[in-house]
């Protein structure tokens, strides 16, 4: 499989899955499709690794710590600017800021 987005991924994971559980699925294949999720996590942990913030996302975990009190507040920022509602205008991660503003 070509290089993908993170959804892409997950996309083709979810297919895996539905494909395996069919019973019309062979051994032989499951343990194909099996080999290839593997490599897909593998991509997407990659993907996960290599995520940076954009200086302005950075400005307002920053902000919302100081605010909060808490540093709790930092994992909770990057899950918002992380929903789907958040990504789902957007072409890749750091694109997820002008939603994660409302949050």
């Amino acid at each position: 499989m070509a290089e993908g987005t993170f959804d892409d991924i997950t996309e083709r994971l979810d297919q895996i899955i539905a494909q395996v559980r069919s019973k019309d699925t062979s051994l032989e294949r499951s343990l194909d499709l099996f080999d290839e999720a593997i490599e897909l996590g593998s991509r997407a942990v990659d993907m996960v690794d290599s995520f940076e913030l954009s200086p302005r996302e950075v400005d307002m975990l920053d902000e919302r710590e100081s605010r909060d009190g808490s540093e709790d507040s930092a994992d909770s920022a990057v899950k918002d600017a992380l929903t789907p509602e958040a990504t789902a205008s957007s072409d890749g991660p750091s694109g997820a800021d002008s939603s994660a503003e409302d949050a």
